[in-house]
């Protein structure tokens, strides 16, 4: 295995692994822990909603748009966002939960959901930068930038709903582990199966559940602390990361 394979799925792996990094807040010794939570979760929600509409739903769009003629462009695209705003949404009205165990439903939903965002998003780093190595490592950086609130949504309501720090890392670690998984099957199949259409559809249908577990869950679990003014500092806070982000 050359250079040129083994580079790329190091960059997966760094990108990956970098959701750890949202752990180190499950350390800290929190004085006000409902600001603290209220924060996290505010920040997490908005980057997740910022990085759906302005990055994963525009470029998706553009290749699905150049592939197929309109119509059946237009179709496409809104029925693979709709699908996954749908599911988050029938699971928040069906899925009742006690009060005490919402905020570990957030962790866990939060787990599956960045899964199935970042085995697509591996797919992505390990083919561009499979083809440019340096379009590679500045796509990686803005990778980690947001992959450490996206830890940050898994590994907080885990631990404050009762998990020991150990369940919370091993939940944490699954979710990284899945970009280096992401890159590896894009090894695998890229030449015959994966191409920027199918990975466009799928990230669709990723950004719908973004967008619908942070308006079905994650927003409804900040507001229970009845601190608007830690959601504003949240939504603030992002939108600060996500500008740096697009500066890169």
């Amino acid at each position: 295995m050359n250079m040129e394979i083994i580079g790329p799925l190091i960059l997966s792996l760094i990108g990956g692994l970098s959701t750890m990094i949202g752990c180190i807040f499950i350390y800290l010794k929190v004085k006000k822990i409902d600001n603290f939570i209220t924060f996290s979760l505010s920040l997490s929600m908005t980057i997740m909603i910022l990085i759906s509409l302005f990055d994963l739903i525009p470029e998706s769009l553009i290749s699905i748009f150049n592939e197929y003629k309109l119509f059946y462009a237009i179709i496409a695209s809104i029925s693979a966002f709709l699908i996954g705003f749908m599911i988050i949404y029938l699971m928040h009205e069906k899925v009742r939960v006690e009060e005490s165990k919402s905020l570990y439903r957030v962790g866990i939903i939060s787990m599956i959901l960045l899964i199935l965002h970042n085995i697509p998003e591996g797919a992505i780093v390990f083919l561009t930068s499979y083809k440019n190595i340096r379009l590679g490592f500045k796509l990686i950086l803005s990778i980690i930038l947001h992959n450490i609130p996206e830890g940050i949504i898994i590994a907080v309501p885990l631990f404050y709903s009762g998990k020991s720090r150990g369940s919370t890392l091993f939940h944490t670690l699954i979710a990284s582990l899945s970009e280096p998984l992401g890159a590896l099957l894009a090894f695998i199949l890229f030449k015959n199966l994966l191409d920027d259409t199918l990975l466009s559809v799928i990230l669709l249908f990723v950004s719908g559940l973004m967008i619908s577990l942070s308006i079905n869950d994650i927003y409804k679990e900040a507001k229970k602390y009845n601190k608007p003014k830690f959601i504003l500092y949240g939504i603030i806070s992002a939108i600060i990361l996500y500008i740096l982000i697009s500066l890169i």
